[in-house]
């Protein structure tokens, strides 16, 4: 077994144990092979340091569909993961890993950085490494999911970034969506609301997801701010996705709704204007909202892998 190979073997066995917490007799029954053979791997990879914090997958990019997707949509870089036999949520965990490389190549002491939600961007900031430090000031770019949801919102993330890199982060203390378009108009004219999003707005660089209109993957409506139903309407009429929490049509037009006014955020247009937005996503499901997304003038960073990133050219074909 060549020495990549190796490394790949290791990981995969460490993210089944330390990760998806199955057993050695369960991880054995699941590729094939001895108990005993498994825990002697697993010690290997502490060993070799393969577990640390993070499980260090190999990295693997594929140079051909970056500069296809650099060239095909205006991108400023484009970070194409190599597909490995793992399963989606390895995936998911090297990717994070790519584009947390990549900020901590880019980011600078004394910028700003814009964050939203999402399961993609949590996996970046929980893969940049322990020792890095970017003394950064952090914006959340939405406001916050329900708590009850007990899954990272923007807020969370902005505040897990800053811990890290030994930053500052900006509060934003108010819902993702408000009950009207009055209330939101009220709470944007908050002090530390407007404040938050103005650091937001003039941010050098935002990192944010990219999300389709499956109600049971939606924010939306795990959040109660939409109704399947109307989230399924949305799609009828044209909408494919969103992007910073702003939905959008697959030819990168905002979509007109009545929810966008309601929203707790930076502005499409504000976003358009950040120097350097870096989406991270990936999937088959994904498709068509990446393709619109990459069409609105907001992403100049993609990050995913290269199933996807084949997907979308095909479109754009």
């Amino acid at each position: 077994m060549t020495e990549p190979d190796l490394h790949e073997r290791l990981a995969q066995i460490a993210s089944l144990y330390y990760e998806e917490e199955l057993t050695q007799n369960e991880i054995a029954q699941r590729l094939g092979i001895s108990r005993v053979k498994v825990y002697r791997l697993l010690k290997q990879a502490r060993d070799e340091q393969v577990v640390t914090i993070l499980i260090d997958w190999p990295i693997k990019r594929d140079a051909r569909l970056e500069r296809a997707l650099v060239h095909t949509f205006g991108l400023q870089d484009a970070l194409v993961l190599q597909s490995t036999a793992g399963d989606g949520n390895a995936g998911l965990h090297q990717l994070g890993q790519l584009a947390a490389r990549f900020l901590e190549q880019h980011l600078q002491d004394g910028s700003t950085l814009s964050v939203c939600l999402g399961r993609s961007t949590f996996e970046t900031i929980n893969a940049i490494r322990p020792g890095f430090r970017a003394r950064v000031k952090v914006a959340p770019a939405l406001g916050s999911m329900p708590f009850a949801m007990q899954e990272p919102d923007s807020g969370a993330l902005a505040r897990r970034l800053a811990q890290k890199l030994g930053g500052e982060v900006y509060d934003l203390s108010a819902p993702v969506m408000a009950d009207s378009v009055e209330a939101a108009a009220v709470l944007r004219s908050q002090r530390d609301i407007k404040r938050a999003l103005e650091a937001a707005e003039s941010a050098g660089m935002a990192l944010v997801g990219i999300g389709n209109l499956d109600p049971a993957q939606s924010g939306y409506v795990k959040g109660g701010f939409m109704t399947p139903d109307e989230l399924r309407l949305l799609a009828a009429a044209g909408a494919v996705g969103d992007i910073a929490g702003r939905i959008i049509t697959a030819d990168g037009q905002l979509h007109a709704n009545r929810y966008d006014d309601r929203i707790i955020g930076i502005g499409f247009e504000q976003i358009k204007k950040i120097p350097c937005t870096i989406a991270v996503a990936m999937g088959p499901e994904k498709t068509h909202a990446i393709n619109g997304a990459l069409h609105t003038g907001i992403v100049k960073v993609l990050c995913t892998d290269d199933r996807t990133a084949s997907a979308v050219l095909d479109m754009k074909k």
